[in-house]
């Protein structure tokens, strides 16, 4: 069955994003180049809204039955919205992170996702008390806009989103959670469709419509079967989504250094360094979607380990991950503390006699 509604969802996104692609410039939903941006000419930016169809008629064709449903499909309403409004008028950062705040709050506090406790590897047990409503939120809106930050080439965020869909679903496949494995790949066939207009060169845009929604499930399924669990198995959806987070992460780190506002936008992300060192438009896309790839294969083999294995596992991504940072630039580019460290213990070069 979940075949048969995976095809269904791919065809009408496939079907629906033409469509949907008339609106857009029918009602001035439209992206126009300026300096942060990499496209040269005007474009529509409302495809999300065609992956959200086609999620929905995903989920009117399979079903899927859990405790979240209603909530879930509630506060994805409310993304969307939030999304739709803000391709067509651009809505203020305050307004928008209202609408985040609003589509989070339903499916953590009337839904009930939400992670209450953690147990330690080696012993113990953290309680979050009060505050597992605010950091489950908190993890929710983070991520909703970590993938909102990604998407600056054609096909970037449907392509990393739908690898993070992928390794999600089959990790509740290993899990026996049926109805994250169902919306997962639901929202994953939905994304597909749309991406063979998105891939480059673009016909059209997902836009924060498409964003926020895909950062919003991705937020939401990405805690269902990994809450209340142990410590390490908290950090499977981290690892699953690193390449968003880490983008996220040293974007904050690159405006405190340049003590700029957290807000202030800029063409310093993952994508545009790597365009800056030398990659085409459509290789900078394909090596961020090996890097996720890479991610999501680790959270496979991190959920398999060992507790010794999984932090050297770890250990391992973060001094990579730095490596990547100090190579392209991501924070400055004289911002070079490990490759300057490993260069100390290179032997010293030996003149000929």
């Amino acid at each position: 069955m979940i075949y048969i509604t995976m095809a269904i969802c791919f065809i009408s996104s496939i079907l629906l994003t033409p469509l949907v692609k008339k609106l857009a410039f029918k009602i001035g939903a439209t992206d126009k180049p300026n300096q942060r941006k990499v496209h040269q000419k005007i474009m529509p930016r409302l495809g999300g809204l065609a992956i959200y169809l086609s999620f929905i008629i995903g989920l009117l064709v399979a079903q899927p039955e859990g405790p979240y449903a209603n909530a879930i499909i509630l506060g994805s309403l409310i993304i969307i919205i939030t999304g739709f409004l803000d391709d067509m008028i651009e809505l203020s950062a305050k307004i928008k992170l209202l609408g985040q705040l609003a589509a989070a709050g339903v499916v953590v506090i009337w839904g009930g996702v939400n992670v209450e406790f953690i147990n330690l590897p080696f012993g113990g047990q953290i309680e979050f008390g009060y505050l597992s409503i605010p950091l489950t939120i908190i993890w929710i809106v983070g991520i909703t806009n970590a993938i909102n930050l990604i998407d600056g080439l054609d096909g970037l965020a449907a392509g990393v989103s739908s690898i993070a869909l992928i390794t999600i679903s089959g990790m509740a496949i290993i899990m026996g959670d049926a109805y994250v494995m169902t919306v997962g790949f639901i929202v994953f066939a939905s994304t597909l469709g749309f991406l063979l207009y998105n891939f480059h060169p673009a016909k059209i845009f997902m836009g924060d419509t498409g964003a926020l929604f895909l950062g919003y499930m991705i937020g939401v399924l990405s805690l269902l079967g990994f809450k209340n669990v142990t410590f390490i198995s908290l950090i499977i959806p981290v690892i699953i989504l690193g390449v968003p987070i880490s983008d996220t992460f040293f974007a904050i780190i690159r405006r405190l250094v340049n003590k700029q506002p957290l807000s202030a936008p800029d063409k310093s992300h993952l994508h545009h360094c790597l365009i800056r060192t030398g990659f085409s438009h459509r290789q900078a896309v394909l090596l961020i979607y090996a890097m996720a790839a890479i991610f999501g294969l680790a959270a496979f083999i991190f959920s398999q380990a060992t507790v010794w294995g999984s932090l050297i596992l770890i250990l391992s991504l973060l001094i990579a991950i730095e490596v990547i940072v100090e190579k392209i630039g991501l924070v400055r580019e004289d911002y070079r503390p490990l490759l300057n460290f490993l260069k100390g213990f290179r032997p010293a070069n030996v003149k000929n006699r």
